[in-house]
């Protein structure tokens, strides 16, 4: 298993180490002490599935006051996931990553709360799911413009199907006070 550090601090690409043979495959899509030792030390508490066709964008989206840490897989098709620093403060503050997440190339992505997060469907469609370290909270949920130009992510998409929620999303600049602030620890 190969876990393997990004630019942003504490943002993970896993590989895990995938058994095939004439039945299939087998692989440990979590286990604890496995990614500790990884440097993913974290307590999931709720799991979710998502399916989104050809040309969704799901996000950007954080939580302030119950940031969620997310790892990621794809279970179907193909997505690409953008990972955020909206951390005032941070040295990486607006930095971007993105990575192809499949079903084929097993990848995962641990995003740690205090980031933005989104993904992108490039196959027909895609099975998303992902653990959180947190539970989802409605009135706690930050939403920013997708194609927010301050952060400037580079989309595969220039009109996506979104949400209602994501097309009315506020950008960085409207909302400053609500992101939240880096701590070095």
């Amino acid at each position: 298993m190969k876990f393997i550090g990004t630019e942003l601090l504490g943002v993970t690409i896993v590989e895990p180490d995938v058994f095939r043979d004439e039945r299939g495959f087998f692989l440990e899509s979590w286990r604890a002490d496995k990614y500790a030792a990884g440097g993913i030390d974290a307590t999931f508490v709720q799991n979710n599935h998502s399916r989104s066709a050809l040309g969704t964008v799901r996000g950007l989206h954080a939580q302030k006051a119950h940031p969620q840490g997310k790892l990621v897989r794809v279970l179907a098709g193909a997505v690409l996931d953008v990972v955020v620093d909206i951390r005032r403060g941070s040295p990486t503050w607006l930095k971007w990553i993105s990575v192809e997440l499949t079903a084929e190339n097993f990848r995962q992505i641990y995003v740690p709360g205090g980031y933005a997060h989104g993904i992108c469907v490039i196959s027909d469609m895609a099975d998303l799911e992902y653990q959180c370290t947190d539970f989802y909270d409605a009135g706690d949920e930050l939403r920013i413009k997708w194609n927010d130009p301050q952060i400037g992510v580079a989309w595969p998409q220039t009109e996506p199907i979104l949400s209602g929620k994501d097309r009315d999303a506020a950008t960085l600049a409207e909302q400053m006070d609500q992101l939240p602030v880096w701590h070095e620890d």
